[in-house]
């Protein structure tokens, strides 16, 4: 009656596999291809600027920011981030007295390098990362995708479970044959590839659900955003002092991004890339900065974090690979390649099983 009843459950368990990775099939394809295209678009959409590099100077920065928004001209700037590309560049957001933002990026010293207007075309890489973040359809798509994720997840561990070799057996199961019916082949080859790649695609396709669902997750593991009490003030101090004692506030970080002050409240909120963390490009530790006279209202290096934002912050570089510097990033772009191969071997094996019944 055991084996009767385990051959029912590994019956059902493979038609489940088999039917619900047919039916998620071109989507997951999609999120394959575009999430190999864009592992390294940072540095592709830099590259297309030619720029010489320039060491980051706030003074240089500040002039160029005060030139873009000057007072009484309606507009103000919204946000200064790392171009998260080459070094020592960032886009400059600015938005004007009719609510439109545009972006300009700057060298280290503020120099303009390209200029994108309210109405200037999307980039294609862009449109490649919102298309694998949420099919470019705001949040209704990252539903979608988060779904489709954890429909991902559950089936790696099913094909896994299905596929896992008897002992000593593991060998001949790595080793898939290359004789024999195209069905056994493709068979073989499918089981080989989907236990090897099997854990890293958890992990990447595990972080990827919870980045699809982040805001509750946040809520949930107590990664919510830092936040400190508004201040009212006018901003006396200027984006470089507070560039400059943010840093002294964190030595050996690196300037990754800034807000600055708002009407409703004056405090610069840097974000800084401190030493030995995961992030890459943007870090985790930020220093709120009183614009009013350049006191530090409050420091928080991602080190020093709650074992909750800790985690939340270790999802975006793990689904990256940041977390393993150029190896990881090559590891995920791997995984892709892995999923993708995953998919078409699994329809092709559908296909050509369908045929022999039908030729049967």
């Amino acid at each position: 009656m055991a084996v009767a009843a385990s051959f029912r459950i590994r019956k059902t368990l493979i038609s489940a596999h088999r039917w619900l990775s047919l039916a998620a099939a071109a989507l997951w394809l999609l999120q394959a291809a575009t999430g190999m295209i864009i592992m390294f678009h940072w540095e592709m959409d830099d590259a297309t600027i030619p720029a010489p590099h320039v060491a980051t100077d706030p003074d240089k920065l500040a002039h160029r920011i005060d030139l873009l928004a000057p007072a009484g001209s309606g507009r103000h700037v919204v946000s200064v981030w790392t171009s998260a590309g080459f070094a020592d560049r960032y886009d400059v957001t600015v938005e004007d007295a009719a609510g439109r933002d545009s972006a300009v990026r700057v060298a280290g010293d503020g120099t303009p390098i390209r200029i994108d207007g309210p109405d200037s075309p999307r980039r294609l890489i862009d449109t490649i990362v919102l298309l694998h973040q949420s099919l470019i359809s705001g949040q209704t798509g990252r539903w979608i995708i988060g779904a489709s994720g954890l429909l991902l997840f559950t089936n790696v561990i099913a094909g896994t479970v299905i596929a896992w070799p008897r002992r000593g057996t593991w060998a001949k199961v790595l080793r898939p044959s290359r004789r024999g019916l195209a069905v056994t082949r493709h068979y073989g080859w499918h089981r080989a590839i989907g236990l090897v790649g099997a854990v890293p695609a958890l992990l990447l396709v595990g972080a990827g659900v919870l980045l699809a669902f982040d805001d509750g997750v946040a809520v949930l593991i107590g990664g919510t955003p830092i936040e400190m009490p508004a201040i009212r003030g006018a901003d006396r101090i200027g984006f470089a002092r507070a560039v400059e004692a943010a840093e002294r506030a964190l030595p050996g970080s690196r300037l990754t991004a800034v807000t600055p002050p708002t009407v409703g409240d004056a405090t610069y909120q840097v974000r800084l890339r401190a030493p030995g963390e995961w992030r890459r490009a943007y870090g985790a530790s930020f220093v709120f900065v009183d614009a009013t006279d350049g006191r530090i209202r409050g420091v928080f290096p991602a080190r020093d974090a709650p074992l909750g934002r800790k985690s939340f912050d270790a999802l975006f570089p793990v689904h990256t690979g940041e977390a393993g510097g150029l190896i990881g990033r090559i590891l995920v772009l791997c995984t892709g390649a892995w999923l993708a191969s995953m998919i078409v071997i699994g329809v092709r094996l559908w296909w050509l099983r369908r045929r022999t019944k039908r030729k049967g």
